[in-house]
């Protein structure tokens, strides 16, 4: 049994340090630190590689074993595919931030020529896409937003009645907020 208790500390060890790994590299990729944890990567990647060799004969552990692995690799392409993105500067969370600091965020507004389309619903949507991703937030689904005009739709006609109306996108607060006003 001592070596059934020997590989459930390592497992114990290695659930730890690869938590801590992802906790390093969130902070990486939220610029909190200047370089990714790649020293800390690669022994994390040999210490699997040495446990992954040896006969495991309980099979709950060699589940674990395998399990943290697969979680591991997993993590792997994650993080490689967003530091590609942000080598190729397509990041979100760094453009984002990029255009907040050079002050280059421009909120779209309804007079825009190139966002009117023939459907108002399609015209909102492509408005809150680019607020969005402006602000580097992720934008809802189409559904998301056809719902909650459906909802909002008894209340829009008591207030407007058949009233032709615009559509508005602002952010207030940190918030994405649609504004309804009757056109003039």
């Amino acid at each position: 049994m001592v070596g059934r208790e020997k590989i459930t500390a390592l497992l114990n060890q290695l659930e730890q340090d690869l938590k801590q790994l992802e906790i390093d590299y969130e902070r990486y990729f939220l610029n909190l630190e200047k370089r990714s944890p790649y020293q800390t990567r690669q022994k994390l990647a040999l210490l699997m590689r040495k446990l992954l060799t040896h006969h495991i004969p309980q099979t709950d552990l060699r589940f674990r074993l395998t399990s943290i692995s697969s979680r591991f690799h997993s993590y792997i392409n994650y993080w490689d595919r967003i530091q590609r993105l942000i080598e190729e500067g397509k990041y979100d969370r760094h453009t984002a931030r990029l255009q907040r600091q050079t002050g280059t965020t421009q909120i779209p507004r309804a007079t825009d020529l190139t966002r009117r389309r023939a459907d108002p619903v399609d015209g909102l949507y492509s408005q809150l896409v680019d607020v969005h991703q402006s602000c580097g937030m992720r934008p809802p689904n189409k559904d998301q937003v056809v719902r909650f005009l459906a909802k909002q739709e008894t209340a829009i006609k008591q207030k407007f009645g058949d009233r032709p109306l615009e559509f508005r996108v602002n952010v207030e607060a940190g918030k994405t907020m649609v504004k309804v006003r009757a056109k003039v």
